[in-house]
């Protein structure tokens, strides 16, 4: 068992900058890391599943959690609404585990609020011309929906000076070793540790 409160770290990005797959990558990495799965209103995509990328859920159950006061944040994001369940939390320290977030900049900025503690990664694209790439490769979406995806990449980008760190993805392998080594870094920060002299000292 931990001897700190779980290590939040925070991974938000536009769409199509890649931030699911790095937070996929961070998991295979620390068996000790769990993903904070989060509740949406928008239908699943091809291959996800219920329960293990998202908690897919009606606009009547996404309101009565709203008003049981369930969430610790919640938005609207083109379109649907995403929330993280306060369960989360509380599931994760009880079990022992850092906590891992996929969310946008709105979520981000709130948890943050609750939690002054957690750790906020933004990832960018190399460039702007490589986000309207990867946006158009998905081939998931209408032109419309591409196109309002891309508009709130731009606002998204404005809040970058709200993270503790700024992750260029560029090249996959190097930003997920970057994201490694700010996760390694931020579990032993002098805060998190402080813990082990005090007990030396007791001795």
């Amino acid at each position: 068992m931990k001897k700190t409160a779980p290590l939040l770290i925070i991974v938000s990005s536009p769409s199509g900058a890649g931030k699911t797959t790095l937070c996929k990558m961070l998991l295979k990495t620390f068996g000790d890391l769990r993903f904070s799965i989060s509740h949406t209103t928008r239908p699943p995509r091809p291959k996800e599943v219920d329960g293990r990328d998202y908690f897919f859920v009606s606009d009547k159950e996404f309101d009565e959690m709203v008003e049981n006061d369930e969430f610790i944040e919640w938005a609207h994001v083109h379109g649907n609404r995403y929330g993280t369940a306060r369960k989360e939390l509380r599931s994760a320290a009880l079990d022992g585990f850092d906590l891992l977030f996929d969310v946008d900049f709105q979520g981000a900025v709130r948890i943050k609020e609750q939690h002054p503690e957690a750790i906020g990664v933004f990832v960018l694209p190399p460039s702007i011309e490589e986000l309207q790439s990867r946006l158009s490769k998905r081939g998931t979406e209408s032109l419309e929906a591409m196109q309002r995806r891309f508009k709130a990449a731009l606002e998204e980008i404005k809040h970058t000076r709200q993270f503790d760190y700024l992750l260029v993805n560029d090249d996959l392998d190097t930003a997920s070793r970057n994201l490694r080594s700010i996760v390694r870094a931020e579990r032993i920060r002098q805060a998190r540790m402080q813990y082990l002299a005090d007990e030396m000292l007791q001795m």
